[in-house]
Order: structure tokens, then C-alpha cells, then sequence
């Protein structure tokens, strides 16, 4: 036993780059955008006072009170995310006899690939004049992110990672009354990570692999309220999700590890503001306050033994996310919609690692609804996200310093693109009776 533990302290400091690589991206791989083509054209403005549609729902369980009868909502996003580092200084490497030129001076070349796609859905059905259940599914999290340049002046930091989640959140909601509803989701979320590194700053080193997954669990709550007529408030609450990811490391020297670790994924709070000015317009505002403070030390623990390993400290901030948008009825079928919105990122110049090219970002976003019959609605949204310069700055003191420096900078965008179906199950004539409340349009 002592020799499998030497064996796991001695590849500590390359599993703590590893796991570094995809886990310290922060906010960036919390996908906001793959949950709802409605809400992305109007940047998510108003998620949480229903102002998005049924995706609200994803924010806010108490929106399930807004759809009468039975609906149900399926999207389809695709985000391809562009970013390059290249090297703003001449990389080195510290050995114990003095510091050397790195043999590797390129940099990354784009991190994004091919972009990836992202599936959301949505089911309200109103049991009584009062109750509703429903279902969403979603991922709430992910991030894929290979550089085309594997070998690169930075890939003892981390040559690709991929981090996939799926979350089934069942719903309930209750009108209280003509202007308080209520609403809770139980969160059932499964969390897959593989994340590659280079084991040497040599052309052909091995890799160094860590790879787990996990289902574990959280829940939402939330509210609405209607003061005036056209006037909705929503506030909602995310829990924490405490992953605890088991899985392997692999590396050249030590063979391969079981290992776990509990990664918490931050809870969050949102509030929207959502507000009828005539018969064609409306205008929604939001704030989403997430605590990514609390993703800062990860103990990696060797499995059957008990013993931390190492203790990975990210050294995060929380993050922020204002968003505004307008809608206009063209007509009784067509609703067009734009937004902007703008997030303080939890990542900064100090800790952003390789492989997330995260910082402060504008959105710019449009889109548009048809109402094709009474029972089935198409939703459009696109998305253009400036991203802000983003420096990795490996010269010493970051917090998954190794023996390469490195210091680079990418000008990272992202676009997305979202179709939704909405289909109505019911008779739109029969719907049960419900109070009077602000509902949209």
C-alpha cells in the first residue's frame, strides 16, 4: 500500500494540471445557451419571470403555472466556440540545474473543433385549475475542447478535454392565487469527464488521462409575481450539485489509478423582470448571480486507500449576468425578438487555464416565433457572443503551476444557433379553467 500511494503522490502534480485544464474554465462551462432557441434570441432576458417561454421552466419552476392545458417543448442548439492561444512570450521550462528554452514554442491553434450540440426539452401539464407537473431535461453543464496543435508549447497543461451532463429535473408548480405562484424541481444530473494531457514537454510524449462519472443530485425553487396587470417578477434558486466523480488516472509511471473526487458545481440565484407595454410589444429584463466561489479546492483522492493525493485550488470568483430584450407581435403568428446581455466571468487573468478561453462577454442576439397552427409553435434564436481577450499566464505563480512557463492570449467568439418546437397535447377550446394571471401574450 505505502508503494501505491508513492506511486499516486508521484504523479500528483500531473493529475492536478489535468483535472486543471478542463475544470478550471469556471463559467464558461455552464451552457446558458443550449437550453431554450426562444430565450437565446433575447439573450435570456426575463428567464426567470416566464418571459422565454417554456424554457423558463429551466430557471424557474414556478413559470409552469404560465401554460395552460398539456405542452411540450423539444430544442436543438448548435454553439461552435472559437479560441487560439498563441504564445506572448518565449516559453521555458525550470529544471534543477537552471531554466531552458522550451524544445515547443507554437501555440494552441482553435480549441473549439467543430463545435458541438446541445438537446433541451420541456413538459407542463395542468392537472386542476391550480396544479401542474412537468418534466425538463437539459445540460446544464459541458465543454469540449481539443487543440489542434497537440503538440504545443503549453501541453503538460492539457492537450483535450470533454465534459458532458444531463439533468432530468421533475416539476411541480401551484397557483396560490391571482398573483403568487410557487414552484420546485428535484435536479437528477449525470456528469462525465475525460481530460488528456501531455505527460512531457517532448513531441511525443505520452498522455496522461483522467476519466469518471457520476449521478448525483439537487434542486430548484422559485416564484412568481403578478403586482399589476402585465407586469410579472420571478425569483428562483439553483442548489449545488456536490459531483462525486470516480473514475481512473492514467499516466506512463504509474499505470493506471482508481480515483474520486467531489467537484461542486455552483448553486445560483436569478431574478427576472418581464413587462407588457402594449398589444405588441414587451420587454424583459434579468440578473443571474452564480456562485462559482465555491469551486475552489478539489481533493483528489486515491480510491481503496482514503489518502488526498493533492488538493487543486482554482481560486474563483462568483460571476454575473445582466441581461435586456424587446419582443414585437408582428402579427397574431409572428413574434420577433432581440436582446444583449452581458456576463462578468469567474475566470480571470490569474487562473484561466489552457483549454477555456473565458472572460467578460457581450451577447448580441435576435430571433423569432411563428405560431404555425393552435397547436404547434416554431421557435428561432441566434446568438453572438465577443469575448473579451483571454491571457494564460503560466510564469509562476498559477494555481496549476508546473515546470513549463507559459504565457499566451486568444481573442475567443462563439456563435449559436437554436430551432424549438413547441406542440400543445390538448384542445386549446377545452383547456381547464385557470385565474387570471399575466401570461404571454
Amino acid at each position: 500500500m505505502k508503494g501505491l500511494v508513492r506511486s499516486v503522490a508521484a504523479a500528483s502534480v500531473s493529475l492536478a494540471a489535468l483535472l486543471a485544464a478542463g475544470a478550471a474554465c469556471a463559467s464558461s462551462f455552464a451552457i446558458r445557451s443550449g437550453q431554450s432557441a426562444e430565450g437565446l434570441g433575447m439573450a435570456y432576458a426575463g428567464a426567470a419571470s416566464g418571459g422565454i417561454g417554456m424554457g423558463a421552466m429551466a430557471w424557474n419552476p414556478a413559470t409552469i403555472t404560465m401554460f395552460p392545458g398539456r405542452n411540450s417543448q423539444w430544442n436543438f442548439t448548435y454553439l461552435y466556440a472559437n479560441g487560439d492561444y498563441q504564445p506572448t512570450s518565449t516559453s521555458r521550462v525550470v529544471t534543477p540545474l537552471g531554466t531552458i528554452t522550451n524544445p515547443i514554442q507554437n501555440g494552441t491553434g482553435n480549441l473549439g473543433g467543430d463545435g458541438g450540440f446541445i438537446p433541451a426539452s420541456y413538459s407542463a401539464w395542468q392537472l386542476t385549475d391550480r396544479l401542474w407537473i412537468g418534466m425538463t431535461t437539459g445540460a446544464p453543464y459541458g465543454l469540449r475542447s481539443k487543440a489542434d496543435n497537440q503538440v504545443n508549447a503549453a501541453q503538460i497543461y492539457g492537450r483535450s478535454a470533454r465534459v458532458a451532463t444531463i439533468n432530468v429535473s421533475p416539476t411541480i408548480g401551484y397557483q396560490v392565487n391571482d398573483w403568487l405562484s410557487i414552484g420546485a424541481a428535484a435536479q437528477i444530473q449525470y456528469f462525465k469527464a475525460e481530460l488528456k494531457q501531455a505527460s512531457g514537454i517532448g513531441p511525443t510524449a505520452a498522455p496522461v488521462i483522467l476519466e469518471g462519472d457520476t449521478i448525483d443530485f439537487g434542486y430548484r425553487f422559485g416564484l412568481t409575481l403578478t403586482p399589476l396587470q402585465g407586469t410579472t417578477i420571478g425569483l428562483a434558486y439553483r442548489s449545488e450539485v456536490r459531483q462525486t466523480l470516480e473514475g481512473t488516472f492514467r499516466a506512463p509511471t504509474v499505470g493506471v489509478i482508481p480515483v474520486k473526487a467531489n467537484l461542486n458545481l455552483p448553486d445560483s440565484v436569478v431574478f427576472g423582470l418581464s413587462q407588457v407595454v402594449n398589444d405588441q410589444w414587451q420587454v424583459h429584463a434579468g440578473v443571474e448571480w452564480t456562485n462559482w466561489s465555491r469551486f475552489r479546492n478539489i481533493p483528489i483522492v486515491a480510491r481503496g486507500i482514503g489518502v488526498p493525493v493533492t488538493s487543486l485550488n482554482f481560486q474563483y470568483d462568483d460571476a454575473w449576468f445582466f441581461s435586456l430584450g424587446a419582443e414585437y407581435k408582428y402579427s397574431n403568428a409572428l413574434t420577433l425578438r432581440a436582446g444583449v446581455g452581458y456576463e462578468l466571468s469567474a475566470v480571470n487573468d490569474r487562473n484561466r487555464t489552457i483549454f477555456i478561453s473565458d472572460n467578460d462577454r457581450l451577447w448580441l442576439s435576435a430571433g423569432a416565433s411563428y405560431q404555425v397552427t393552435d397547436k404547434i409553435k416554431l421557435d428561432l434564436g441566434y446568438t453572438y457572443i465577443d469575448v473579451k481577450k483571454a491571457k494564460v499566464n503560466y510564469s509562476g505563480t498559477h494555481p496549476q503551476q508546473s515546470a513549463v512557463l507559459f504565457t499566451g492570449e486568444a481573442k475567443p467568439y462563439v456563435h449559436v444557433a437554436s430551432i424549438g418546437l413547441t406542440y400543445r397535447w390538448d384542445d386549446p377550446a377545452q383547456t381547464i379553467p385557470v385565474h387570471p394571471v399575466v401570461r404571454k401574450y
